[in-house]
């Protein structure tokens, strides 16, 4: 059996290749690289004979024509598209002996050109007819023969992925040898040997180790037999951790503002998604306008230099926001931040929401994360919620400590909250059951988020809880406790994308019967983002006359099945939805009612999250609700 071998670079080009297969013999064909680096497996684009020019400016008219005949349309595409004899076409003084050796050296050639497409062993025959318009026709005539298939792959490493005992190494190894691209079975093509390479590489230098590289690789491909064994060598060189950071283009705000956003500290790992998480959190923070984080590559592994490159945001910022929501119909609001309120290093965040149903005015100050990351904040709101019976005028007062991270957020507050409630029903059922009241309150909020990626994540979950104590200010002072939870956990089911969304909400008021909580402390639900199929706060209290008020219990279920729908037209964008929402308002456990709602619905996937159309049946409100919402917010 005759070999040949064939040293390759990952720079080199099919057509590259080619041209040195043409001295190659057929049997066995060797590739090897030495840095494993892919090229795009496309034939190189040789300059044509056919477009150049006759010295008037024209194009030269074609000596011959070609026509290939494959049964297989992709190789019948590639050979017209990429065969030598086409940069001959515009000599028209080739004799019968150059056109001869022409077409010699152009059966080799589309030999090669199916070997990159993994055929070893084609049938190729060319000859010559007589064309209808006087230009002879060459005809390359084909059969590809057996596909070279993948009988072995060998991924080998080295350097400290190789040594560590660490559980992310392990796991990394593990990743890219799971994923790598050309599995035993799979057919052998140029192409897919150099994007299963470069795929392994970007896997190995994304986390921990920038300096990796392929150190060997070779494709030992047997022709008569039509298999092909694979052998990849990676290279981590060291494990790098960031070191010492350094920002450019701070003027208003301090350098170090930018480290603290960023949640990036020295001794951290090197992720490559880190610092693109990193990248896009500053320039979401409205302190920035843009943010660039790299590294130096070439610099000490152990503490390797990280460089911030950011462009601060104006000082003040006002927004104009319209939209609609069939809880609350049309919507307008204006918002205005000053990043340097009163020339302080304090942030005050200032909303105007106007809609029917719960229009409000509020504003927060917040001061600068210190070297720990919290921040001192100040809050103040007041609300009109119409709820038809009942109208409930709130105010709320809040000042604590906030500290956000990259996967969980923490919270100390004090708070102050006042309701006023009025409206048909409040004259006939007294203020303890509808939320009249005023109470300070202590309490602690803790948000996880360990979501695949945000805003439009495809995997993991989810957690809230929010606890308090406090003393209620009218009537009668009563103690009470609170305790408030969440959790939304997104499954995948099979291939294709599909997942199960699941989602749960827990509410609870430990307090005497007598007690005058504030309608912000208790609890009523129904509408987009709670149980579909019944309007915004239709589930609570019955209080007569068909009224309905605040509870002090409440508990909201879901289960949807998301699918993407329309992928070959609009990829990613587009998925459809089943749900079922389940949920319940009581002033006790034991009295507890599931009030269902089924539905369907599309969702838009967006740069700010899924925008969402649904349409809803409540089985007790038998009505039909068309629903939208916009964002993922956990």
């Amino acid at each position: 059996m005759a070999c040949a071998n064939l040293l390759t670079h990952p720079w080199l080009s099919r057509g590259a290749i080619v041209l040195a297969l043409l001295l190659a013999l057929p049997g066995c064909a060797v590739f090897r690289g030495d840095d494993g680096g892919a090229g795009t497996g496309e034939p190189a684009s040789a300059a044509s004979p056919e477009q150049a020019d006759t010295g008037d400016g024209a194009p030269a008219e074609p000596a011959f024509d070609i026509r290939v005949e494959a049964e297989d349309e992709e190789l019948r595409a590639l050979v017209e598209r990429h065969n030598e004899l086409r940069r001959y076409r515009a000599l028209g003084d080739l004799d019968d002996t150059e056109f001869a050796r022409l077409m010699a050296l152009a059966e080799r050639d589309v030999r090669n050109l199916l070997g990159t497409e993994g055929y070893f062993t084609p049938e190729v025959r060319l000859r010559r007819e007589p064309g209808t318009d006087g230009k002879p026709v060459v005809v390359i005539a084909i059969e590809r023969g057996p596909a070279t298939t993948i009988e072995r792959v060998d991924i080998e490493f080295e350097g400290d992925i190789a040594a560590s005992s660490d559980a992310e190494a392990v796991e990394q190894r593990t990743g890219i040898t799971d994923h790598w691209a050309l599995d035993e079975g799979r057919r052998f093509t140029q192409e897919r040997w150099s994007d299963a390479k470069t795929g392994a590489l970007r896997r190995l230098v994304e986390r921990r180790y920038p300096r990796g590289r392929i150190s060997y690789s070779i494709a030992d491909v047997s022709a008569p037999a039509a298999k092909a064994q694979l052998g990849v060598r990676l290279d981590s060189g060291p494990l790098f951790r960031l070191g010492a950071a350094t920002v450019t283009g701070a003027q208003r705000y301090p350098p170090e503002l930018a480290e603290r956003l960023s949640w990036l500290k020295p001794g951290d790992i090197y992720d490559q998604k880190r610092l693109v998480d990193a990248q896009q959190r500053l320039a979401g923070s409205g302190y920035y306008d843009s943010a660039y984080i790299s590294i130096d590559r070439e610099g000490d592994p152990a503490a390797v230099p990280v460089s911030y490159q950011v462009t601060e945001a104006k000082r003040h910022k006002v927004q104009l926001g319209v939209g609609y929501s069939t809880d609350g119909g049309p919507r307008v609001s204006l918002e205005h931040r000053d990043n340097t309120v009163f020339g302080t290093s304090w942030r005050a965040d200032t909303k105007l929401h106007f809609d029917r149903k719960a229009p409000l005015l509020q504003t927060e100050l917040s001061s600068l994360p210190n070297a720990d990351g919290w921040r001192t904040a100040i809050f103040a709101r007041h609300m009109r919620q119409d709820d038809g019976s009942l109208i409930t005028t709130s105010q709320t007062l809040r000042a604590g400590r906030i500290k956000n991270g990259e996967q969980y957020d923490r919270n100390f507050y004090l708070q102050f909250d006042h309701a006023s409630v009025t409206g048909v029903a409040s004259r006939q059922v007294p203020d303890a059951l509808i939320g009249d009241g005023a109470a300070i309150s202590a309490n602690y909020a803790w948000t996880g988020r360990y979501f695949d990626s945000l805003p439009v994540p495809s995997r993991g979950y989810g957690l809230h809880f929010d606890v308090g104590a406090g003393m209620t200010l009218q009537g009668e002072r009563k103690p009470f406790a609170r305790l408030a939870g969440r959790w939304l956990g997104l499954i995948p089911v099979g291939q294709g994308g599909s997942r199960l969304a699941l989602r749960s909400e827990l509410g609870a008021i430990l307090a005497s019967k007598q007690a005058r909580l504030p309608a912000t402390y208790l609890y009523r639900t129904g509408g987009d983002s709670s149980v579909r199929g019944y309007a915004y706060r239709s589930i609570g209290i019955p209080l007569g006359d068909g009224w309905i008020g605040p509870g002090r219990y409440m508990a909201v279920g879901s289960i949807e099945w998301q699918r993407p729908i329309m992928q070959e037209r609009f990829p990613g964008l587009l998925e459809h939805a089943l749900f079922i929402d389940v949920g319940g308002v009581a002033n006790s456990v034991g009295e507890l009612r599931a009030h269902w709602g089924v539905g369907t619905g599309l969702r838009l996937i967006t740069p700010v999250g899924p925008m969402q159309l649904d349409i809803a049946y409540g089985l007790k409100s038998r009505q039909i609700r068309l629903h939208m919402n916009v964002g993922f917010v956990f």
